[in-house]
Order: C-alpha cells, then structure tokens, then sequence
C-alpha cells in the first residue's frame, strides 16, 4: 500500500464530513479524536481542528481507564504511538517507527514536561521518572517537528501534570494491589484561588514481578505552584523527585521464551546470566523548573522557561558496573505576536531553548551487582541549542498558513580521565556536528466548522545520543551520522451526528537518510551504525462516538460534574509500510526490508459505559501484527491479541468523594513479547510481557 493508494480514503471522510453538524457537547469519557480541543501544537494554541499537524490527546480521565501502575495502555491507543515496557519500568516510546533506534530508552522523540525539557542534552529521555498518577495531559506531535522542538524525527510528547480547579481546596489518599506482588499508595494535596494554585502528589509503588529478576520500587514527588503576580505576569514552578530501583532480567532466545517466558536470562559456560549478576537499574533524579510569562499587550507576550537538574545512576549488567552522576540545565524562551495583515489575523512566533549537561560516568566490572574494578571513568560535557521562528497567516477562503523554521548545533566533548591500567592518563574526544535548519510548511482548510483537512511538508534531523557514541564497553564511535528526513503529510479531522460522531485520517510518507541501527554482542553489549535510508510510509485513523447518551442526573444531598453519562466506543488503527531503501557498499544489502522493530498492523478499540449512579465499565482490547526481529527479516515474533477491563464505581457527597475500582488485563493469558530486543545477538529477541493479571483499589478524596 502506498500514499496514492491512500488518498482516496482521506478524501471520502471529507466529502461525507462536509455534511456533519456543529452542535457541540462536552466529550469526557475518551479523547482519541477532539476535533473542539485546544492543543499546544507548535505553540500555536488553537483549536485541534486548526492545527495543520497529526496530534494525538489523551486527558486524565483516558489514562484513568486503565491500569494505574503504568502508562503503556493509555498511549498505545494514539495511532501511530506504541509505548513499549521491556523490563519493568523500562519504557521503550516510538512514533511512526522510531523503534529501530531504540534499544532502550527513548530516542528520536522530544519530550517536555510542563513546558520544561525533559528530553537530555545527550537526546536520551528517562521516561521511567514519570508515575501515571502525576500525569494529567499527553499531547502527542507525530513526525518532524524539529521547526519548534529542534532535534528529533520522530515527534513530540507534551506531558503535563493535573490542573487545579479556582475556589476549591482536595485532599485524596488511593490504595492498589494485584497479580504479581503489585502494591501502590498515593496521596494528592492541592488548592486554588483565583490567582494561585499549589498541588502536591506523592507516589509509591512497588511490584516483585512477573519474570525472575523483575521487581520495582518506584517513589515519585511531584509539587506544581503557579501564582499571577500581578495583571501582566503570571509565574509556575514544577518540582519532581524521582527514587527508583527496577531489576533487569534479560532477553531469552525462542526457545527459552516458549520452555518458561517467567525465567531471566539464564547463564552460559562463556557468560553469566542476569540473576548471579544482579542486573538492576537505579536512579535519584530531581528536576525543578521555573517559568515566567510576561503579557506586554494583549496582542505580544513573553514565556520563558529556566531548569537544573541532578541525577545519580547505578546500572549492573552482565559485564560492566556503570555509576554515574550528571547534572543538567538550560531554558526555552518564546515570544509570541498577534497582529492583522490586509485585514486577516497573522500570528508571529519567535525563541530559543538551550540545553547543557555534564556527566561522571565511570565503569567498573561487574561482580555479581557490586562494582570491581574501574574499567574506564569519562567526563561527558554536551551543549546543544536552537533558535526557531514561526508564522500562522489566515487566508481568504478559510485557509491557514504556517511557516517555520529553525536552527540547530549540537557539541559533545568526551574526556576518558582514566583508562585503568591500559591507558591510566585517559585521552579526549570532541564532536561538533555541523549547523541544521529545519524548516516546516503546512496550509490547513476550514471547510466547515465541523471539517477541516491539512497538508505539510516537514524536515527534521536527529543526532546521534551520547549512550550511541560511547556504548557501554567503552567504544566511542566517531564515525556516526545523524539521521536527516524529509516528511509529507495529508489529514483530514471533523465529526458527524451533531458531533456525536468524530473522526481523524492522516497519510504520511517520511523518508530518512542515514538511518540508525542497533545490534548487541554476545556480552549484551549494544552498539550503533549508521545504514542508508529508509522509506516509512503509512495510514493513522482514530474514530469515537456515542452509541448511547443520557444527561446527568442531580440527587438531592449528592455533587454531581455536570457530565454526560452512557455509552460510547472508539477505535484506533495503524498502517505501516516501513521498508529499507539504500544501503551503502560494504554492507548487505536490505533494500526491501521491512523496518526492525515495526509491525504494519496495530489496533486499540474499547467501549466506555458510565451511569447516573456512578458505575462505570471499560472494556478494551489491542491488536499488534508481526514485528521483525533483525535487519535480515529472518526472525520474526508473533501478532496477537490481548483483552482487558476496567470498571468501579465512583461518587461525590458534598465534600466527600470515592471511587472504588478493579481490573483485568491480558485476560485470555496470551504469551507475548513486549518491547523485543532487536539485532540482539545468539538470538535473544523476547522480554515477555505478564500473563493474565488483576487489580483493584479505591481513591477517598475529601473537597471544601
């Protein structure tokens, strides 16, 4: 399937949505599709139905739906996003088929929070810092956005903690237990006015695990303040604390996957396995950020973002004993200006973020989980930095206008203070990758206020991370590329049915040159090349709707929200036909190929049933298809399906508020793989995922 193919689709969704309404109701039981939602975007803040990008939403009541032990079923809802848990706690984001870069970690995405930037200088992004209860809004940019957001061809996510409401002051304790020694406790104070707001959450959590070697505890304090100075200025500050220990259990080869997916990697004669080493990953981070937004007129205002964090990290695996200590800091700034041109609204955006960080990173040998002797000890300092500039211009006819650009540099210095006994007095590494613009051209079409449908065109550029230059054995590979993309875009979004009914299709086709692979050793030991281009075209849509609906019911001596009850679905697809194209001599050839790591197929569907006396159901289901194992396309892991449930109830009297809830995930026991091990070497491509586990807990919250 191809773009062309494609096309006819996009444009039947908009002839028939030409036709819809625009009586608009509140949607508060998913948001998939939010054609009435206002969206970060590019900074732009306007209407979903006016952003000329594919983003996806997900609000507090989405992820709420599901598990609250992690966030992986909430964003896998989004089409096009797969948020994958190879070890417990050990996140794996890919957009469009960002996958095959990412061992670990998140690469190739940029990820904020709370308007701070969370992804590191270095481009790696600790997604394990983050609790599901601390998150309150996704907002997810799929493709470049490199005109904005600087480095990264995959996208952006927008994470953001829970607002609180004026005029009101909550005090709430949670309880959960489950399957597999799952124990979490939660605690939120907050309170607001009409000019300051202040909330504290406290998570802990704590799970033994479904496979050997697999357990967590995880503490999170988040404290969000936010006050109007005065009628012109407005200031923020986010504060987060993350305490983390999780084990590593290690890939298993198909055969260890099928003999017993619950055990860890098991040893060798030649190498131990992950239970007498002791593989585990712990961390202390803290991050605080401060913002100042500064209005001059209602037509000019400044925003400006400043942040320093500190981390310490401890990581045992099969050879290596890493500890390092890092330190961060930078700040985004954006001006913002709205004016008239010709008598039609011209939007004007311009700013910079810049990002610096130094690391102590000494690794020593591993003796069954404490550190023998020191292998090599690096100082890493990176600076990185952009400066950007947008424009947002009405047309006549209902058109809008974007364009944008920015520019980009990127600096690592590597010092090896000491090689140990085989070069003591160390050496240095210096890699300065040349300046990158990354411009960005989109024109959207209001054809009703029900319908809107977009086209753009977006580049955007992707260095490599300081973990892909200096791998774990202590290689530094001077010879990697970053990867650059060029990417097209068409999408159309709109509702029928008085807005009962709303839908998005998009069709992309991004093509990337210099593209990144990984592949491991037999130690465990991942290392990167660079392999030509690929070719990652495909097909998102998201539908929802009510099947049902019945307006509130108010109870004498009950607090009701005002919100509709009754029955709704949704759905989201994915089509992907990501393929190898060049290769450079010297290598085999992969033309062809499908991507490692990508699946041309994945699905997420559900119903959402609540009522006037405080029940409600969730049932969902999702749908992954093959996934290619190796560049080779020689080993594959199977498609499957899996099926879960959410349901509770949940009530207010006066001050008092309780929801008591319980779920079912994986329920027909499937033994599958998530977040696969790619290129890994003697074949050890499987981190199984749990088996048929419950849960069940309840949240008391008190409100004046």
């Amino acid at each position: 399937m191809t773009i062309r193919s494609l096309l006819p689709a996009a444009l039947l969704l908009a002839s028939l949505g030409s036709r819809a309404q625009t009586q608009t109701l509140p949607d508060t039981t998913h948001t998939v599709a939010l054609p009435e939602a206002t969206v970060t975007g590019y900074g732009q803040r306007l209407p979903l139905r006016h952003t000329a990008a594919a983003v996806g939403v997900l609000d507090a009541r989405t992820i709420q739906q599901f598990s609250p032990a992690a966030l992986t079923q909430a964003v896998n809802t989004l089409p096009g996003v797969r948020l994958e848990e190879r070890a417990t706690a050990s996140y794996r984001l890919s957009i469009r088929g960002s996958t095959l870069r990412s061992p670990f970690g998140v690469r190739n995405v940029k990820v904020y929070y709370n308007g701070i930037p969370f992804t590191e200088a270095g481009g790696s992004t600790p997604l394990n810092l983050l609790d599901p209860a601390i998150i309150g809004r996704l907002e997810v940019l799929k493709g470049p956005a490199g005109s904005v957001y600087g480095a990264g061809t995959g996208g952006v996510a927008l994470f953001g903690t829970p607002t609180v409401a004026a005029g009101s002051s909550r005090v709430a304790v949670g309880a959960t237990v489950g399957s597999f020694g799952l124990r979490r406790n939660t605690i939120t104070a907050e309170t607001g006015s009409l000019n300051t707001s202040v909330r504290a959450q406290y998570a802990h959590q704590e799970l033994d695990g479904y496979r050997q070697q697999s357990s967590l505890r995880r503490d999170v304090l988040a404290l969000d303040v936010r006050t109007v100075a005065s009628p012109k200025t407005t200031l923020a500050a986010h504060l987060l604390y993350t305490d983390i220990n999780y084990q590593l259990p290690g890939g298993l080869t198909r055969a260890q996957f099928l003999a017993d997916p619950r055990q860890a990697r098991p040893g060798t004669a030649t190498a131990p396995g992950t239970v007498a080493q002791q593989a585990f990953y712990a961390s202390q981070t803290g991050l605080l950020g401060l913002t100042h937004e500064y209005r001059f007129t209602e037509k000019m205002e400044l925003q400006t973002t400043l942040y320093g964090s500190g981390t310490a990290i401890r990581t045992p695996y099969l050879v290596d004993y890493e500890r390092n200590t890092a330190v961060g800091t930078g700040g985004r700034t954006a001006l913002r200006y709205r004016t008239t041109l010709a008598g039609r609204v011209l939007r004007l955006q311009t700013g910079g973020e810049f990002q610096a960080s130094f690391t102590d990173g000494r690794s020593y040998q591993n003796n069954g989980g404490t550190p023998g002797v020191l292998r090599y000890n690096d100082e890493i300092s990176t600076t990185t930095g952009f400066a950007f500039a947008q424009a947002d211009y009405e047309l006549p006819a209902n058109f809008l206008l974007t364009v944008a650009a920015s520019y980009n540099r990127l600096r690592y210095r590597i010092a090896r203070v000491s090689g140990a006994a085989t070069n003591p007095t160390g050496y240095e590494f210096a890699r300065s990758f040349r300046p990158e613009i990354s411009p960005r051209v989109a024109l959207l079409k209001e054809i009703s206020p029900s319908l809107s449908a977009y086209a753009s065109v977006s580049t955007g550029f992707s260095p490599p991370t300081t973990d892909e230059i200096r791998t774990s054995d202590g290689r530094l590979n001077g010879a990697l590329q970053a990867e650059r993309g060029t990417s097209y875009e068409v999408g159309t979004r709109g509702n029928f049915f008085d807005n009962r009914l709303r839908y998005e299709l998009n069709v992309f086709d991004f093509e990337l040159r210099q593209t990144i692979v990984s592949s491991s050793t037999d130690q465990g030991i991942v290392i990167f090349r660079n392999t030509g281009s690929t070719h990652q075209r495909g097909l998102e849509a998201a539908l929802s709707g009510w099947l049902w609906q019945a307006a509130p019911v108010s109870t004498p001596g009950l607090a009701t929200d005002a919100q509709p009850t009754g029955l709704r679905a949704w759905a989201s697809y994915a089509y992907n036909d990501f393929r190898f194209g060049s290769y450079p001599s010297g290598g085999a050839d992969l033309s062809g190929n499908r991507l490692t790591g990508t699946t041309p197929h994945t699905l997420s569907a559900g119903l959402d049933f609540s009522d006037t006396h405080g029940f409600y159901l969730a049932p969902n289901l999702g749908h992954q298809a093959r996934v290619v194992l190796n560049d080779a396309n020689t080993e594959e892991a199977a498609g499957y399906w899996v099926f879960g449930a959410r349901g509770g109830w949940q009530r207010r009297w006066r001050q008092l508020e309780a929801n008591i809830y319980a779920g079912l995930d994986n329920a027909i026991d499937r033994s599958y793989s998530l977040g696969n091990d790619l290129n890994a070497f003697g074949g050890r491509y499987f981190q199984p995922a749990p088996g048929r586990n419950w849960y069940g807990g309840t949240q008391l919250g008190w409100r004046w």
